[in-house]
């Protein structure tokens, strides 16, 4: 598999992690998801995200599902492995191994106690020097993290790490964020890199219009985000907004905080890509009256589809 750089675009979708009803890695589900995915259209996959339940895993569950992945894409498209850690150490050890496993890049979101500029330039520079060689996605999700980077310290890293290769964007307002990074590699300040947005889509039609290249968040209906970025790329934009907006009653649904991968893994397994809804504890469950809210969301989007089909 080549390895990922600034020319990636399209849908990396955000991947879960299946168990069992028990709590085990489910296998035999994570090569389902995978076919899933590959049937509608993906270009990339990235493993161990956020919402990928990665810090339930064991390192040696980790480098197990990895694998499992790598194997069932079978280099058709880039796998991308998320290996944020509070230590340099366990970063390098499990990118040293997903790199040789196959993998195609990283991901790294920022340590949570960075708050100055300087300390988050300082902590890439450090993320730069571990990795090596190894081409990174830069992770900016400041809901979740609490860090926010600039674009001035943005463009800082892109400048002095070039195996920064990717901007995975979800800072929320973040068009503007999107719209600048865009003008300054447009003037020539730094180089073009690939930026893919995240929040499980819910802006995807205006981000496009800012410049992104395409999406690497989850969502359990990923032709959504594949639909609207191939719409755009047709420069049919009108057509990208009525996929959107068929969708976008349910995906509002999926972005709840605490709610929202149960919500996603229940209808992940609903359409057979995995056998479970189940997360590894700690996590939540669903109400009857939270499945009632899903399953009318569900039936109001299948009309909606049909009408613009």
């Amino acid at each position: 598999m080549a390895l990922l750089d600034e020319s990636a675009k399209g849908v990396f979708i955000i991947a879960v992690t299946p168990f069992t009803d028990g709590g085990d890695l489910d296998l035999a589900s994570t090569d389902r998801m995978v076919d899933f995915y590959l049937e509608r259209g993906v270009t990339g996959i990235t493993v161990l995200g956020i919402m990928g339940e990665a810090p339930k895993l064991t390192a040696e569950e980790s480098r197990t599902f990895v694998r499992r992945v790598l194997k069932r894409v079978d280099g058709r498209i880039p796998t991308v492995v998320g290996v944020s850690s509070p230590g340099f150490a366990p970063m390098k050890e499990l990118a040293d191994a997903v790199m040789d496993d196959g993998a195609a890049g990283v991901m790294v979101a920022p340590a949570g106690h960075l708050r100055s500029d300087d300390q988050i330039y300082g902590y890439y520079a450090g993320v730069a020097e571990t990795l090596g060689k190894t081409p990174f996605v830069l992770q900016d999700y400041p809901l979740t993290t609490n860090v926010q980077i600039p674009v001035g310290v943005l463009n800082r890293i892109l400048k002095d790490m070039p195996t920064c290769v990717m901007v995975k964007h979800e800072d929320w307002p973040g068009l503007a964020k999107i719209g600048a990074l865009r003008a300054a590699s447009d003037k020539g300040e730094v180089r073009r890199v690939s930026i893919l947005t995240g929040n499980g889509g819910l802006f995807l039609p205006e981000e496009m219009g800012r410049g992104a290249d395409g999406a690497m968040t989850g969502f359990a209906f990923p032709e959504m985000m594949t639909g609207v970025v191939a719409a755009y790329a047709k420069g049919d934009v009108e057509r990208a907004h009525d996929v959107f907006d068929a969708y976008l009653p349910y995906a509002r649904y999926e972005q709840q905080q605490g709610i929202g991968l149960v919500a996603r893994k229940y209808v992940l397994a609903k359409r057979g890509a995995i056998a479970s809804a189940a997360l590894r504890k700690p996590g939540g469950k669903l109400s009857p009256a939270d499945i009632a809210d899903i399953e009318r969301l569900l039936a109001r989007q299948g009309k909606r589809l049909k009408e613009i089909a």
